[in-house]
């Protein structure tokens, strides 16, 4: 059984780069090409594998990478002379990614700002009338969940569920339902323990497309306790109704 779904939910290739450049604690003007070219294919390959949407700007900026890797493997006397002239193509790259990074944060600014707007929490008090510590969380990017997933898929269930044959298959409408009573339930899930209660790797996969399903439709948020730290799946907190509404 197949299991082909079309998300259009990631976001770009830009977002991507700054995740490597991220995960692997790096600074944008020094990032090495080489290593980020060969990670970020790993993950169009991965996001290809299970058949999201790749948008073609994906496989533009990963042709823009690998010709910056093959640049670099050359010395500057071999290239064609038209080559040489050309503008660098890896410090384009760069000032388009430092550009991105500058938009980006100014949106997760103003979002803040207006999710801070549309709900008000208060601090949840005992019994006694003492402040009750909540859990604080980040949110997580789509790539830490592709990441976080593809750990798992490397480790866990190559080791613990391929000798285990179960003829049970699953849909990614049933699987969503599921998730929607286990968040309704709980209000939080490990994602690495909700992996490892899949008997399959078929319904691994098939997990792993529900909450991306989720996501899209804005009924769950994925966070960490800290950044590319354990991922949780929070129930998403609907915005209080407006007063013209409750009237």
């Amino acid at each position: 059984m197949t299991y082909k779904v079309k998300l259009e939910i990631f976001e770009g290739p830009l977002d991507l780069l700054l995740h490597l450049v991220k995960q692997n604690h790096l600074e944008i003007e020094t990032i090495p090409i080489a290593r980020i070219t060969d990670q970020y294919l790993q993950y169009l390959e991965l996001m290809q594998a299970l058949d999201l949407e790749v948008a073609g700007e994906f496989l533009v900026v990963a042709a823009t990478l690998m010709q910056i890797k093959s640049r670099l493997l050359l010395p500057p006397e071999v290239l064609p002379p038209a080559e040489q002239e050309e503008p660098d193509p890896a410090q384009e790259l760069i000032e388009r990614l430092k550009e991105y990074q500058r938009f980006k944060e100014a949106a997760e600014v103003l979002s803040g700002m207006e999710k801070q707007r549309l709900v008000q929490f208060s601090r949840p008090v005992s019994r006694e009338g003492v402040p009750v510590e909540t859990e604080e969380f980040v949110e997580a990017s789509l790539f830490d969940l592709l990441h976080a997933f593809s750990q798992f898929m490397s480790g866990e269930v190559s080791r613990d569920l391929v000798h285990e044959v179960i003829q049970e298959e699953f849909t990614v409408e049933q699987k969503v339902a599921q998730l929607r009573e286990l968040t309704r339930e709980a209000g939080k899930l490990s994602f690495t323990e909700l992996l490892r209660g899949a008997r399959t790797k078929q319904e691994a996969i098939v997990t792993f497309l529900g909450l991306l399903e989720m996501i899209r439709l804005k009924e769950i948020i994925i966070a960490q306790d800290r950044l590319f730290g354990e991922i949780v799946i929070l129930a998403a907190v609907k915005p209080a109704p407006k007063d013209e509404d409750a009237a």
